[in-house]
């Protein structure tokens, strides 16, 4: 660059000195070819950095951190009178991201995850009943403190004229979804069904976008599972069935008929409309064989269930349609332009499998064992609709930071798939009768440190709101409860305050 600059000097004099020699008029002409031949020398170098710049970047890693330390404070009251409480529970969780992206078209994202209590016990794991490292949930939950992958997928893009396509494989981003990540303080959602599905699986998606003709359109079709029916390894490989020694009683991972059998999920997803202000998302699924607590003893006296055993129950459907505003109107003021409003309204609806037997001990009652036909969902062997309603408003403040408001109603019988939810008292999204909440968050050091105050209040109409799908998802009012001899969880409140590092 110096030498093309000095170049550039002398042809100047030498033009102002000697422009009316020819002699030197034809050695400033050489000169000038000179400078452009080095001019167009430096540009094929600064392209050739550019383009080895551009394959080291490819050929990286990119990492992100997401460290979150929080204090809850929570309370639960049951139907009797009952208090539990915890004043202090400290847990660190810990989100390390990854990328990479060999070419324009294609792109691998993971997630690496713990999540655990201050000073978590030996036997802090397998407790709950083991639904604590249910797959469902094992980086939501408090564990222990080695590293899980919560995310591991590959993301091909396409496009076909005007219409793009994307193509996904493998653990999929189904947690913190559209609206969910408004309370999460996350400024872009992790999936779009944040009312209905809230939980980790392995799947698969197709999506075909359509944005070319209607801002922000596109329609997807998702396939997960989320449980699978297979022995485990067997201690002899080559054992024979039936052979009285060693080995296991099938071959290697193979269907197991004394398990549940495999849980998957299909749905589509459409956006119909989303410029960037107003936005509209839907969604439908149904979730296929999916598993529930079913009695297994009945005590005699009260009626009530001693003994439970994990089975299948049936097939559950679920739809969602929500409206989001980031920003009210346009340019009234700065208040209104940096408040978001939001409204989303649900639905789910059982398909019980009424042609399954299952044997119930009735000694209690001088009954013996008996079989009982069908597999009721939610404590009923008709088919169940419930339904739910979510309002929430995020609004500045006079700090820089964000204050939120959001009231959730449930219904009797409504049921979604969000026992992810990162509420510690349990899914508010999922209570059958009334939640409230109210956050701010605040940032404290730009957009990499910052800390927010939450407060959650549940307050269950019904019982079964956190359950799975069999027995003990059944609704029941508090007295009728507290007629078989239950003490519910009436309400439950939580007190959070966390500090977040993200780069």
């Amino acid at each position: 660059m110096k030498k093309i600059v000095t170049l550039s000097a002398i042809a100047f004099l030498s033009t102002a000195a000697f422009a009316a020699d020819a002699d030197f008029q034809k050695q400033i002409d050489e000169l000038n070819q000179k400078i452009e031949q080095l001019q167009q020398a430096n540009n094929k170098q600064d392209k050739k950095i550019s383009e080895v710049n551009a394959q080291s970047a490819q050929n990286n890693i990119k990492f992100n951190i997401d460290f979150r330390t929080a204090y809850d404070n929570l309370r639960y009251k049951t139907a009797s009178g009952e208090t539990f409480s915890n004043d202090a529970l400290y847990t660190n969780r810990l989100w390390l991201g990854m990328g990479y992206a060999p070419t324009d078209d294609m792109l691998f994202k993971g997630q690496l995850a713990y999540n655990k209590a201050f000073g978590a016990s030996y036997g802090q794991r397998g407790t709950g009943f083991g639904f604590d490292t249910f797959d469902w949930v094992i980086n939501e939950n408090l564990t222990d403190d080695a590293l899980r992958v919560r995310e591991a997928y590959w993301l091909w893009n396409l496009r076909t004229g005007s219409i793009g396509w994307t193509a996904s494989i493998g653990r999929r981003p189904s947690t913190n979804g559209f609206l969910s990540n408004l309370r999460e303080d996350d400024a872009k959602a992790k999936s779009p069904m944040g009312h209905v599905i809230n939980m980790e699986f392995d799947g698969a998606s197709v999506a075909m976008k359509l944005d070319s003709y209607v801002p922000g359109m596109y329609v997807k079709l998702c396939l997960g599972r989320g449980l699978t029916n297979a022995t485990g390894w067997a201690s002899e490989a080559t054992k024979a069935i039936g052979s009285p020694v060693g080995g296991s009683s099938q071959p290697n991972y193979t269907k197991d008929g004394n398990n549940l059998d495999n849980v998957d999920m299909a749905g589509f997803i459409f956006v119909p409309y989303d410029n960037g202000q107003y936005s509209v998302e839907t969604t439908w699924y149904r979730g296929f064989n999916v598993p529930g607590l079913y009695a297994t003893s009945i005590d005699g006296a009260t009626g009530a269930p001693t003994a439970y055993s994990m089975r299948n129950g049936g097939d559950m459907d679920g739809a969602a349609i929500s409206f989001k505003a980031d920003g009210i109107g346009e340019g009234i003021n700065d208040f209104l332009d940096e408040t978001t409003l939001f409204a989303s309204f649900a639905m789910s609806k059982s398909h019980p499998n009424i042609g399954i037997t299952r044997a119930v001990d009735m000694s209690s009652m001088g009954m013996g064992t008996i079989n009982m036909t069908g597999n009721s969902m939610l404590g009923s062997n008709e088919s169940e609709t419930g339904t739910s309603i979510w309002l929430g408003a995020v609004m500045p403040n006079l700090t820089g930071g964000k204050f939120g408001l959001e009231y959730n109603h449930g219904s009797k019988y409504w049921r979604p798939f969000t026992y992810g939810e990162d509420t510690m008292i349990g899914s508010k999204m999922a209570t059958r009768g009334n939640a409230y909440e109210a956050y701010w968050s605040q940032p404290i050091i730009k957009d990499v440190f910052s800390m927010q105050i939450r407060y959650t209040y549940l307050d269950y109409k019904y019982t079964g709101s956190n359950a799975f799908f069999g027995d003990g998802g059944t609704p029941m009012t508090m007295s009728e409860a507290k007629a078989m001899g239950m003490d519910p969880v009436e309400t439950a409140q939580d007190i959070r305050v966390y500090f977040r590092y993200r780069y």
